[in-house]
């Protein structure tokens, strides 16, 4: 089936459509889910829950730019409600300066070629191993193009909480790639 078809077919609350689109779009979005949180159960949880709000807000998807692009924004959301929920858990450190960004010191080209010889599951495997506020933010700043401001409102914290996560998760991956070339002798 196509998806336009599938789309009509869930909004029916067709079983064998839904079962169809979940296994079309889960891989995606449990790539998502994992991004967003640091244990496999969490995920999981929060890819059944991101498919059940699909399949009951479906009828509000008017066909109106990318079906994907929508699931991802309900799927992003929910992860982020989850982050906010046990937001009591994670430091969120305010800090007092207006921290933007991060300037990286190469000592040569050499630093260059060793970087791409990391694997994009290395890499995502170190954004998972960050703290949750940090790896929350920085989610939403690289992989949702979302700013600072938005990062705030978004998840109840300030502007300058959200630099700071952001600062602090790229320092904390920096030290960690150096760590994965100093082990691997890349």
């Amino acid at each position: 089936m196509k998806e336009s078809q599938l789309i009509t077919a869930c909004k029916k609350q067709n079983r064998s459509a839904q079962k169809e689109l979940y296994e079309l779009y889960a891989p995606k979005m449990m790539a998502i889910c994992v991004r967003y949180c640091a244990d496999r159960d969490t995920a999981n949880d929060l890819l059944h829950d991101g498919f059940v709000k699909v399949f009951t807000h479906i009828e509000k998807f008017e066909g109106k730019g990318s079906f994907e692009g929508w699931m991802r924004r309900i799927f992003v959301n929910i992860c982020v409600e989850n982050y906010r929920k046990d937001k009591q858990k994670y430091t969120i450190f305010d800090a007092a300066a207006d921290v933007e960004t991060l300037e990286i010191e190469k000592e040569s080209d050499e630093d260059d070629f060793q970087i791409k010889n990391i694997s994009r599951e290395e890499i995502l495997q170190l954004i998972k191993e960050l703290p949750d506020g940090y790896r929350t933010v920085f989610n939403l700043i690289i992989f949702e193009n979302m700013s600072h401001k938005d990062i705030s409102m978004m998840l109840g914290i300030t502007e300058n909480a959200s630099r700071s996560q952001y600062y602090r998760a790229k320092v904390s991956l920096q030290n960690k790639v150096q760590e994965l070339i100093n082990r691997n002798n890349i």
